[in-house]
């Protein structure tokens, strides 16, 4: 029985990165004996176990064999005389298939060093095309090391879109790979890699047409709407923005993809028809609540957003309550996060201030200081009809609102 340190904490600690967890491969053993030692066994597919005292991953030497479309279609083959090499032979990327043994050598069967220091993301085998979700994941290793893949490997993985094999993925795991890749440090590689193999045409169509999509030149200096999403999605990670903030800025122009060439560059009415868009992609990618209730935010106000020095004080009032402001002041925050990171998200523009956003939070900060419940208890006193007491209250906080913004706007402009 021989235990070996292999995948992501190997290829991390090789690259220097700060590793979370370690998973092992044991060789020579059967379930039995994992079990007499003392391993509790917990893998459902193949035989885990969590080790007595460190509670980290041993998994049995394995080898795999596709019987069915999908990523769940192969049948596991396991037993003490599995060796490293297949175990490591079976992985995905030349970069997850080095190990370590108990005396720290490596041991790189497939030359994952190598493509390490080469920034290079290459299949092992053609048993890569086996698995869709290996497109994701290779997509999502581009955004977070900043690598290329191998012409092979890109090669191998369009054969996969046009064989109908990613077509497979289901819902969840394409969310789980999708969401993961946006929290890295360059999300904009994920997409590029997806979109250089065809995969993105049909996982998110609703993004891949945005490339190709003229802008006014005089608004987007990138003028490519694809372009400008990247752009902004890659802002949102340098500022470290939470996973709705960043999808908010994927999703929010997703309507110039449907605006008729003989209009372009202007796109009018976009942003209704983003929020139609956002609204079917968040629920054919099973997108989380609270994830798709800010991208559609996003999508319906951040052109309104913009023009908030243009805004009265009444149009502001009324946009603090459609969004929600004063129930979900976090949302709020991240709803202007994501406008922002539009405004960004352009070519020279990263560290030009945006003043809407400043706008629109002096703009909150003195609507809600209006005692809404003090209004209310006053107006009880006053209106003896019952049924007119929710409209008066309505209207008299509104009304006190917008004189709060007045006012702060004033002070603002005098500054």
């Amino acid at each position: 029985m021989k235990t070996y340190l292999v995948g992501g904490s190997v290829r991390d600690e090789l690259l220097g990165l700060p590793v979370k967890d370690h998973d092992y491969v044991v060789v020579g053993a059967s379930p039995e004996e994992m079990v007499r030692l003392g391993y509790r066994p917990v893998g459902k597919d193949f035989p885990v176990f969590l080790h007595p005292q460190t509670h980290e991953q041993y998994a049995l030497a394995r080898t795999e064999r596709k019987i069915s479309l999908g990523y769940k279609g192969f049948e596991v083959y396991t037993s003490p005389q599995v060796t490293l090499q297949e175990d490591l032979a079976r992985r995905d990327l030349t970069i997850n298939s080095i190990a370590k043994d108990a005396d720290g050598n490596i041991i790189d069967p497939f030359n994952g060093v190598a493509d390490l220091e080469a920034g290079i993301l290459r299949h092992i085998s053609p048993a890569f095309s086996e698995d869709p979700v290996r497109i994701l994941r290779a997509a999502r290793f581009a955004a977070r090391f900043n690598f290329h893949a191998a012409p092979e490997t890109l090669a191998l993985m369009s054969d996969m879109v046009h064989n109908g094999e990613v077509d497979a993925l289901v819902p969840e795991r394409v969310w789980q790979e999708l969401s993961r890749g946006l929290m890295e440090r360059n999300p904009s590689r994920m997409f590029y890699m997806l979109r250089e193999c065809g995969a993105l045409a049909r996982i998110m169509p609703e993004v891949d047409v945005l490339f190709g999509v003229p802008q006014p030149a005089h608004a987007h200096p990138e003028i490519d709407t694809g372009v400008h999403i990247m752009l902004a999605i890659d802002y949102a990670a340098a500022q470290n923005y939470s996973l709705p903030v960043r999808f908010a800025a994927l999703t929010h122009d997703l309507g110039k993809g449907t605006t008729p060439p003989d209009e372009w560059p202007r796109h009018i009415g976009h942003e209704a028809r983003s929020v139609e868009l956002t609204q079917n992609l968040c629920e054919r990618i099973r997108a989380p609540k609270d994830v798709r209730d800010l991208a559609v935010l996003v999508a319906r106000y951040h052109g309104d957003v913009h023009r908030a020095q243009e805004l009265k004080p009444s149009t502001m009032a009324d946009m603090l309550q459609a969004v929600d402001a004063y129930r979900k002041p976090g949302r709020f925050g991240e709803f202007l996060q994501a406008c922002a990171c539009d405004f960004h998200g352009r070519p020279g523009y990263a560290t030009k201030p945006y003043a809407p956003e400043k706008r629109f939070q002096h703009a909150y900060g003195a609507a809600k200081s209006v005692d809404a419940g003090a209004i209310a208890s006053e107006l009880h006193q006053r209106i003896a009809d019952p049924a007119a007491l929710p409209a008066a209250i309505n209207t008299s906080v509104r009304e006190m609102r917008i004189a709060r913004i007045k006012a702060a706007v004033n002070l603002e402009l005098e500054a």
